[in-house]
C-alpha cells in the first residue's frame, strides 16, 4: 500500500476558501416558542415594576388626583411640593441617618458573627456540635413576637432605651443566616482545602478569613441584602424601643404622616418613594456579587 501524497501548494497561491458552515433552520414552532417565553418574561417584569410607578405616580400627584377616575397613569408635579410637606412634618433626614445606621451595623454584624458559626458547625468537629445546631434550628419554631417583652426587659435593664444599640445587639446573629451560610459552606468549602490551611499553620481565624469569607461571598452578599432591607422596614421594634423623637428611625417617623382626620396620601407616598430609594442601590450594588458569584458556581460544577 503506497503511502499517501503530500499536496504541496505553491508559495503566494490562493487558498481555497472553506465551505461555508450550514447552520440549521430554525422552525416556525422554535421561533413561535421563543417569541412567547421572551413575551412572558416582558410581561412578568411589566407586572414587577408596576406597582414601583404606580408608586412613584401617586408620590407626584395630589390626594384628589389619587382618587380620580378613571385613575391617571402619568407622573404629575406635586412631587416637590410632597416632599417638602414631608420634610415640614418629620425630621426625614435624621430618621434617614438612623435607619441607615441601624441597617449597615446589623448586616455587617450579622455577616460577620454568623459566617464564623456556620463556617465552625460546617467544616469544625467539636463535643456538642450536633445538639447545638439542634437547639439552633429549633428557635425557627419560635414565633419573634413572643421576645419584644423579655427584650424589652433586658434593654430597659442596661439602660438602652432609646438607643440605637438596642436595635443592633440583639440582632447581631441569627438561627436563618447561621443555617444558610452552613449550607453553603458544606457545598463550596472543600475539606481537603482547610486541612491544607491546617497543616500550614493557619488558625481558625486566619482559615475563616483567608478561606470561608472569599468563597462565602454570593452567600454573605445575600444575607447583608436580607439583613439590610428587613433591618430597613423593621417598624414594631423601633417603635417599642426608640421613646425620642430624635432617634426615630424612617419607617417610625413615616407612621406620623398618618393624620387622625385628613390624610395627604400624595405625601405619604412622597415619603414611601424617599423609603424605596436606598433599597434598590442596595439591592443593585449586592446584587452584582451575588448574581457573579452563582455563576462562577455553575461553571465550575
Amino acid at each position: 500500500m503506497s503511502a499517501p501524497e503530500l499536496v504541496h501548494t505553491p508559495a503566494g497561491a490562493r487558498q481555497p476558501r472553506p465551505a461555508p458552515v450550514q447552520r440549521p433552520r430554525r422552525s416556525g414552532r422554535w421561533v413561535l416558542g421563543r417569541l412567547v417565553t421572551h413575551g412572558c418574561i416582558l410581561l412578568g417584569v411589566a407586572l414587577s415594576l408596576f406597582p414601583f410607578y404606580w408608586l412613584l405616580v401617586m408620590s407626584t400627584s395630589t390626594t384628589a388626583q389619587i382618587f380620580d377616575y378613571p385613575p391617571r397613569l402619568v407622573p404629575g408635579t406635586h412631587l416637590l411640593e410632597n416632599l417638602r410637606n414631608v420634610v415640614a412634618d418629620v425630621d426625614l433626614l435624621s430618621a434617614l441617618l438612623n435607619s441607615f445606621i441601624v441597617s449597615a451595623s446589623l448586616a455587617l454584624a450579622v455577616v460577620l458573627l454568623d459566617s464564623l458559626a456556620a463556617f465552625a458547625f460546617a467544616k469544625y468537629r467539636f463535643p456538642g456540635r450536633n445538639v447545638l445546631f439542634a437547639v439552633l434550628l429549633a428557635t425557627f419554631l419560635v414565633p419573634g413576637n413572643l421576645s419584644l417583652v423579655p427584650s424589652f426587659v433586658l434593654m430597659s435593664e442596661l439602660g438602652w432605651m432609646g438607643e440605637l444599640q438596642a436595635l443592633v445587639v440583639p440582632g447581631a446573629a441569627n438561627a436563618f443566616g447561621i443555617f444558610l451560610l452552613r449550607q453553603f459552606a458544606q457545598a463550596s468549602i472543600p475539606d481537603e482545602l482547610v486541612e491544607s490551611a491546617t497543616v500550614d499553620g493557619a488558625g481558625f481565624f486566619r482559615t475563616w478569613w483567608s478561606i470561608a469569607i472569599p468563597m462565602l461571598r454570593g452567600g454573605l452578599a445575600f444575607l447583608g441584602i436580607f439583613t439590610f432591607v428587613t433591618a430597613w422596614n423593621d417598624y414594631i421594634w423601633p417603635l417599642v424601643v426608640l421613646v425620642d423623637p430624635g432617634e426615630q428611625t424612617l419607617q417610625t417617623a413615616l407612621a406620623q404622616l398618618n393624620s387622625v382626620y385628613t390624610t395627604d396620601y400624595g405625601m405619604i407616598m412622597a415619603g414611601a418613594v424617599v423609603s424605596v430609594l436606598p433599597l434598590i442601590g442596595i439591592f443593585l450594588i449586592g446584587a452584582r456579587h451575588f448574581i457573579a458569584n452563582i455563576a462562577a458556581g455553575a461553571l465550575k460544577g
